[in-house]
């Protein structure tokens, strides 16, 4: 190569650290041996379309488990009177969300012909199993003690369901730091049986008004009312990408987990985490 020319390439500095032998390195500290090696297609011959679909699912799950990381934490703050922190929480819990929906645009790249040929070795695994989006929807307030049937087969997914319908909700314990806080929480609402799902409470709409009529002056329960409601706008988008994404690659089949599919999916629409924050709307 001609002296004169400027080769293509970024010299690697003096200081950078490149021998291992006796070192974490990268790889080592996020244990890409066992994260990369997780992807083992069933389909024989491998169909070319089946990591894409693999890759998609496990990510969600990773996802997933910071999103349950985050919801917990908040959760515990907010017991702790700590609603600045918990709602950098539900903050992150925001983006992450937002990157989830994101997400079912790469897997809408695979088209029904290419989904048909590898469909059959999923048997009857399907997301409607997944523990740990279970565990969010119950965390947020959507509880339905008949999942736990789901994961009797699994006991390390059935106790993180069994925990998350157990504990008090994101939403519980904001009703709580607001009673904590004066505000006239009915106590029927406070001493709840907390392992059934929120049911509309139209006797909490007053407190909402009362904040909503006058942010300055409930300034930190209005921005937590207000955060809540970005979580649950992000989780129906979600839901909806979801459905639609599902009735571009297989329309109205049922699911690989006997469900109906989209018809299924769609009813998920309907469930709500917080009904009297929007409730309160009506009434301004």
């Amino acid at each position: 190569m001609d002296e004169g020319v400027e080769r293509n390439t970024r010299a690697i500095e003096g200081s950078v650290v490149t021998d291992f032998a006796d070192r974490m390195s990268y790889g080592g500290y996020l244990d890409l041996d066992t994260l990369l090696s997780a992807q083992r297609p069933l389909s024989d011959p491998e169909h070319h379309d089946e990591l894409l679909f693999i890759v998609q699912h496990q990510t969600t799950e990773l996802w997933l488990k910071l999103v349950l990381h985050e919801l917990g934490a908040a959760c515990r703050l907010l017991r702790e009177d700590q609603l600045a922190p918990a709602l950098k929480c539900i903050a992150r819990v925001k983006h992450i969300q937002k990157t989830l929906t994101e997400q079912w645009s790469v897997l809408a790249t695979l088209t029904p012909a290419e989904y048909g040929q590898f469909r059959g070795v999923l048997g009857h695994a399907s997301g409607f199993q997944s523990a740990q989006y279970r565990a969010v929807e119950f965390t947020l307030g959507n509880k339905n003690a008949a999942m736990l049937r789901v994961f009797e087969s699994e006991p390390s997914s059935y106790a993180l369901v069994r925990g998350a319908l157990e504990a008090p909700s994101l939403y519980d314990e904001f009703l709580r730091l607001l009673a904590r806080s004066g505000y006239a929480i009915p106590a029927a609402l406070l001493d709840r049986d907390v392992t059934q799902a929120w049911t509309y409470a139209p006797e909490l709409v007053p407190v909402f008004v009362e904040i909503y009529a006058d942010p300055q002056a409930h300034w930190a329960a209005y921005e937590t009312c207000e955060e809540l409601v970005d979580l649950e706008d992000d989780f129906q988008l979600w839901r909806f990408r979801h459905l639609k994404t599902v009735e571009r690659i297989i329309g109205h089949k049922t699911g690989t987990g006997g469900s109906s599919g989209a018809s299924f999916l769609r009813r998920a629409l309907d469930l709500t985490f917080f009904p009297e924050l929007y409730a309160v709307r009506t009434e301004l």
